[in-house]
């Protein structure tokens, strides 16, 4: 589904073909498909209105309205068929049914950067809120929106929280400015709490591997510490130096070739895409030499939120291997095996990283750096592909299919999809 201001276009995934066209009232500036891609929400937070269509019945539709409470958030419940809306100033969260039409109340909902978790099954919901200067956790079964436990963090400005994978412990973490990450059970009993220094700036991103037993945290000190879920303890830690220098780590180094076919001597140049593809500057990956001296940035220290620390990171489907990026080194993603926990290979690139994602079926990682290349690593290589076609498409974000034989890419104006082909065996 994509939306093109006032219009939701639903296509096959297959072939792109249109297979509807909703009107919407206003420009969509948030689209969601519901968990059994039954339903997809548009909302238009400019005017607090909701709107949601349904697939089946495409003559059924269905419009929410916050009214003079506003909207800043809208997303859906795991069961596809409640939707949450967060008002403005985040006064309350509000909870429609689709199917009863009845509406439920969550007041006090915290405005941090991960206030609502879901666990994976779907089961329970936790959402952080701020009481009378304190902060304080919900946690609500999901069926009937009841609430299960309520109990107060010891946070000094909670930031986030998310839930295992296995449901059984939620993960929370304070500002920046207090290194404090605190993990609590389903009945609200704080397990374990770890802090790893006191006064510099502290967390800056928090990963659950998809098995549940390591949870990784990024610093500001460039530094990814590994928990435990046994003692949730530190494991290890992962540094990121500017310069690699063990001869174990493999460092891929994206270069661009020019092209060697001299238009002008041929009879009957090329012209529009074909010039394109076979023309336009080419990239592919050669092995460096180790030691190997990356491009750092020194951050400007006296500006809000500095381009410094571990603000990316991310387990593969299969829990084999971390893969993460150190802002102060923006063009370079670092991989880690974490079956022998030590760096495996490091990806340096022409241009700042703007986003990675690994398939969700297999250890395959993609990355784009905003221009017309995609990126693909696997323990086997690694390769640079041109995605074709006229005109510059800057590629800003990528998601996999869930089947992890396709992928959408996108740029400020488009997208495009991108096919695998399975290899049989």
């Amino acid at each position: 589904a994509s939306c093109v201001q006032h219009r939701l276009v639903v296509r096959d995934v297959s072939s792109l073909q249109v297979r509807q066209i909703y009107p919407c009232l206003d420009q969509i500036q948030y689209i969601e498909w519901s968990s059994d891609s039954l339903f997809i929400l548009c909302a238009m937070y400019k005017r607090g209105i909701v709107q949601v269509w349904s697939l089946e019945q495409p003559d059924w539709h269905c419009k929410i309205d916050e009214g003079s409470a506003g909207l800043v958030a809208s997303c859906w419940s795991p069961d596809g068929r409640h939707i949450l809306n967060t008002t403005e100033f985040h006064l309350r969260i509000t909870v429609w049914s689709l199917c009863t039409k009845s509406v439920s109340y969550i007041k006090y909902p915290k405005a941090c950067q991960q206030g609502v978790a879901f666990t994976k099954d779907g089961r329970y919901m936790a959402v952080a809120e701020r009481r009378d200067c304190k902060d304080f956790i919900s946690i609500f079964v999901c069926s009937n929106w009841q609430l299960l436990r309520h109990f107060d963090t010891e946070t000094q400005d909670l930031f986030g929280i998310e839930w295992a994978p296995n449901g059984c412990v939620l993960a929370a973490w304070d500002s920046c400015l207090e290194y404090k990450l605190l993990l609590y059970s389903l009945d609200g009993r704080l397990l374990s709490s770890y802090r790893a220094y006191e006064w510099p700036l502290g967390i800056k991103s928090v990963a659950w591997s998809p098995s549940s037993q390591f949870l990784a945290i990024g610093s500001f000190d460039e530094k990814v510490r590994i928990l435990n879920h046994v003692t949730w303890k530190k494991i290890t830690e992962f540094e990121h130096p500017a310069t690699i220098a063990s001869k174990k780590t493999i460092v891929y180094k994206e270069v661009e070739k020019s092209p060697s076919i001299e238009t002008e001597r041929l009879t009957f140049p090329p012209t529009g895409a074909l010039a394109c593809s076979l023309f336009s500057t080419r990239s592919k990956y050669e092995i460096s030499e180790v030691p190997v001296s990356l491009q750092y940035i020194k951050p400007v220290a006296d500006r809000a939120n500095p381009k410094m620390g571990v603000g990316m990171l991310a387990f593969s489907a299969d829990n084999c291997f971390l893969a993460t990026k150190n802002d102060s080194i923006p063009n370079t993603v670092w991989i880690w095996d974490i079956r022998k926990l030590k760096l495996l290979v490091v990806l340096e690139q022409l241009c700042t990283i703007q986003c990675f994602q690994w398939d969700p079926r297999q250890p395959r990682l993609a990355l784009c750096t905003g221009n017309s290349r995609v990126y693909l690593w696997s323990p086997t290589g690694c390769m640079a592909v041109q995605v074709p076609g006229e005109g510059d498409f800057q590629i800003v974000s990528l998601s996999w299919h869930s089947s992890g034989d396709s992928m959408v890419l996108l740029s400020k104006d488009n997208f495009c999809v991108c096919y695998f082909k399975r290899e049989e065996i």
